[in-house]
């Protein structure tokens, strides 16, 4: 079952992001602030800012739930709401989308708790958050993953998913960022 984080499962994203990797630390503020912004703010601080995003709506993320357990997170919405994407000289370089259209959205994250990985959850989770955002009327999803085909990589640096996981699940690319990290797209035009 894959659910939006809603205010009223405020606990449960704690959960999720709690279980593995830098969730907790980060709260998935990374890419919602500027360099500058997340290195001025605490993990309590980033929490809150999660919360009050969350409790504003619409939610900016899906949880994950297996056995009915908090498991995992992805975080998808609007471009224009990840600050950070504008920022990023790579990404600017490569999209070929206006950055200031709301159409366009991302999927920025995935944290799978600890005991739930291996099981295809990320997998899922990219799924509903195309569901979701063709629901949500965006017309395009971009997302910036990491090619494990080329080298080694810290698990700490999939937390924006792998390539194999996006061009499965329909995603091509469109260009290359940096070695070993292209730029993904889906049109959800019909």
């Amino acid at each position: 079952m894959i659910e939006p984080a809603t205010a009223e499962r405020w606990d449960d994203v704690q959960h999720a992001l709690t279980g593995g990797g830098d969730g907790k630390s980060c709260q998935c503020a990374w890419w919602t602030l500027t360099n500058a912004d997340f290195n001025k703010t605490s993990a309590d601080e980033r929490r809150e800012l999660l919360r009050d995003e969350i409790q504003a709506g619409p939610p900016p993320g899906l949880i994950a739930y297996v056995d009915g357990e908090p498991a995992g997170w992805v975080r998808i919405g609007p471009r224009t709401a990840q600050v950070r994407l504008s920022r990023t000289r790579n990404i600017v370089s490569t999209t070929t989308e206006p950055l200031d259209d709301p159409s366009v959205w991302a999927v920025t994250c995935f944290v799978v708790r600890r005991e739930h990985r291996k099981q295809g959850l990320t997998t899922a989770l990219l799924e509903a958050a195309v569901d979701y955002a063709k629901d949500a009327g965006a017309r395009m999803i971009e997302a910036y993953p990491v090619d494990t085909s080329t080298g080694t990589h810290r698990s700490n640096e999939l937390y924006i998913g792998t390539l194999a996981t996006f061009l499965a699940a329909g995603f091509t690319e469109t260009g290359l960022r940096k070695p070993g990290r292209p730029l993904v797209a889906l049109s959800l035009a019909a």
